[in-house]
């Protein structure tokens, strides 16, 4: 056990699926922090259920050890904190989204120049395959996905 290194998870922006990884990953052993660059997203008060809340991802401290989950594919800042996240040497990185459709994320990093082997570094559908429709079920899903990628195990990433 000596060797296993802290994880981290960042959770970015404020939604039901974030508040449930910040809950749960605790649990599980990951130190976490939620990123919310919009405060009005906050209804006037963080509610972060993990270790530290922050507003831009320079001060969630991203390192190799940090797997970072975007937990809304709908906000216009997609494209903007994906390039600032692939601009790191993060573990992993991973978006929610409906597996059915390409994200719009590809397109808004294509807009910003970001190369093509940097975009595929940005997984999804992300989580494991339970067909999880609610908040807490998406975040069971995504961190029993990551500590399978973590312990090399398949874990059930296929769609």
């Amino acid at each position: 056990m000596g060797d296993v290194k802290p994880r981290r998870l960042v959770a970015v922006f404020e939604s039901p699926v974030s508040e449930a990884l910040q809950r749960f990953a605790v649990e599980l052993g990951f130190k976490t922090v939620l990123v919310e660059p919009d405060p009005t997203r906050l209804g006037g008060t963080p509610r972060p259920h993990g270790d530290t809340f922050v507003g831009d991802l320079a001060a969630a401290a991203l390192d190799e050890n940090t797997d970072v989950v975007v937990t809304d594919h709908h906000r216009s800042e997609i494209g903007t904190v994906l390039e600032e996240v692939l601009a790191r040497p993060t573990r992993w990185v991973g978006i929610v989204g409906n597996p059915r459709h390409e994200g719009p994320h590809v397109a808004a990093l294509r807009d910003l120049g970001v190369p093509d082997d940097q975009i595929a570094r940005v997984h999804r559908p992300i989580g494991l395959n339970i067909g999880s429709r609610t908040g807490p079920e998406i975040a069971v899903a995504v961190l029993a996905g990551l500590i399978a990628d973590r312990n090399g195990r398949p874990g059930g990433f296929e769609f």
